[in-house]
């Protein structure tokens, strides 16, 4: 069931973050953080983190959503796991990092939320669907 899950969840989040960091955000993170990004993205790293982000969501939130069938399980700990990952990154950085703006973090640590738990959420339902 991992490998299932993990090919929704990933589907969707890979495609709802590019859409956010692609096009709807993209212009307020070259406003905010211009001047400390690197110019090529190291996909290496990006993709790394999304490969652990996902295991992360699919074994600690969306399979035991899918064993209790319960979205609401899915949406509550989809959104805090997100909350956790992403202030990983964002506390560490407002803590050492010169010049990172608190705004960033606001941003990021609602981001996280919101991308986590509709992953997450999205994930169950089309589980539900395909096999439940």
């Amino acid at each position: 069931m991992f490998i299932k899950l993990y090919a929704i969840a990933f589907s969707v989040f890979f495609t709802v973050d590019m859409l956010w960091l692609g096009f709807l955000a993209k212009d307020f993170y070259r406003a905010q953080i211009g001047s400390i990004m690197k110019s090529n993205i190291n996909w290496g790293a990006a993709i790394l983190f999304y490969l652990i982000f996902i295991a992360g969501l699919v074994v600690f939130v969306i399979s035991p959503a899918v064993e209790q069938k319960s979205y609401v399980q899915a949406l509550i700990f989809g959104a805090f796991f997100g909350l956790v990952s992403y202030a990983t990154y964002d506390l560490t950085n407002l803590a050492v990092a010169k010049d990172w703006p608190l705004l960033v973090t606001v941003v990021d640590l609602a981001w996280g939320c919101v991308l986590a738990a509709f992953v997450s959420t999205v994930s169950y339902f089309i589980a539900d669907k395909i096999w439940l």
